[in-house]
């Protein structure tokens, strides 16, 4: 008979759907589970819900005392997902937020940036573990960091979150720019960024705003879209399964605090610009990241920097080694691969989006820049996330 595993994750959050296919895909290439989705995380509040069947274990983002207590009555095996304290017994599998921290800082460290700032909530451990990691990687680097921590109350709400855009813009007027700011996750991100609109502060060209637990739909409904350091929740939920399987055949694992590598960081618009000193070379990339795909010429560039052609040509050389035409393709060949990855658009439908007439031309374009062509590439990266 399979193994009946109890599964506690509330599927709203992007990051329990994440880790549930890693668990799915331990289980398909590994052990045939009958898995019960518990989707709105009663079990984590309700005893008599976990004692209404008999359950061979439990994998849990969402663990609770309660939770914890009742399992040890059942001698039911627990694997506990949630970044919060240990419980005693009970094996937890989390990010490695030191080492997420240090990804954020060497992000900016090789965009050039000279001054750092580290947004986090201080009533949390594993913010302080993330800003840690971030401030550690500044220190060995010679670098020093601004940090503003404060109490996250546990719930978003539209007052506190005016508050927190207000004290964050007093904040971000004192540093110095250009800037690159760290936050302890994408929601604490999307507030710097709302700051920095209310201030009148160019993001990213005076704040670069770097999130963490990239959460697509938070990270792409932010203007700019937002940069995110990824914990790899897939990799967690695969690994959970993995030690649940070894609880379940009575073996002892190997520690019971393991910590995930991060897999790497989405850089989106937020981010993704050079630290430079230069109002003419800033204004233009503002206005090439919020137009060329929408048609835009080097013309149109000089204008909106009130320079000559020459002056910006001569700028951005020096500054990014490339041309503003060059450029602009970037730009586009970024919002290509985008829409390749993150829809089923046909190219017609991609071409239009990025700014280009003609499909045929967007193509000659992309292979040039990528050495593929669209659909190469497509196919490429979807048969490697298969």
């Amino acid at each position: 008979m399979r193994p009946q595993v109890l599964l506690i994750f509330q599927t709203r959050f992007e990051e329990c759907t994440a880790m549930l296919k890693g668990v799915a895909h331990f289980e398909r290439s590994h052990q045939l589970w009958t898995g019960f989705l518990d989707d709105e995380a009663r079990a984590e509040r309700d005893p008599q819900w976990v004692r209404s069947k008999k359950w061979d274990g439990v994998i849990s983002r969402h663990t609770t005392p309660a939770l914890v207590q009742t399992c040890a009555e059942l001698k039911l095996p627990l694997v506990d997902l949630n970044d919060t304290e240990l419980f005693p017994g009970v094996p937890k599998i989390r990010p490695d937020n030191v080492a997420l921290g240090h990804l954020g800082a060497e992000h900016f460290i090789e965009r050039g940036y000279q001054h750092f700032g580290f947004a986090g909530f201080g009533n949390h451990g594993w913010s302080r573990e993330r800003r840690d990691g971030f401030t550690e990687a500044l220190r060995l680097a010679g670098k020093h960091c601004a940090v503003l921590d404060v109490d996250y109350p546990g719930d978003l709400t539209p007052f506190w979150d005016t508050q927190q855009i207000d004290a964050l813009l007093g904040w971000l007027n004192r540093l110095p720019k250009p800037i690159g700011v760290m936050a302890c996750n994408d929601m604490r991100a999307l507030q710097v960024i709302a700051a920095a609109h209310a201030g009148g502060i160019q993001v990213p060209e005076e704040i670069a705003v770097l999130g963490a637990n990239n959460e697509p739909i938070r990270c792409e409904l932010s203007y700019p879209p937002l940069s995110s350091v990824s914990p790899n929740a897939f990799q967690s939920g695969y690994k959970a399964a993995e030690v649940l399987a070894e609880l379940m055949n009575r073996q002892k694992p190997a520690s019971l605090d393991l910590r995930i590598e991060p897999a790497g960081v989405a850089t989106r618009p937020s981010t993704d610009v050079l630290a430079i000193d230069d109002r003419i070379v800033t204004t233009a990339l503002s206005y090439i990241r919020q137009k060329a795909c929408v048609g835009l010429s080097v013309d149109d560039v000089v204008k909106a920097a009130h320079a000559s052609r020459s002056q910006l040509e001569k700028k951005f050389r020096r500054h990014l080694g490339r041309s503003p035409q060059a450029e602009i393709r970037r730009v586009q060949v970024a919002k290509i691969k985008q829409l390749l990855l993150e829809t089923d658009y046909p190219l017609k439908k991609i071409s239009e989006m990025a700014g280009f007439e003609h499909v045929e031309y967007m193509s000659v374009v992309f292979k040039r820049l990528t050495g593929d062509s669209p659909g190469g590439f497509r196919k490429r990266i979807l048969l490697k996330r298969a």
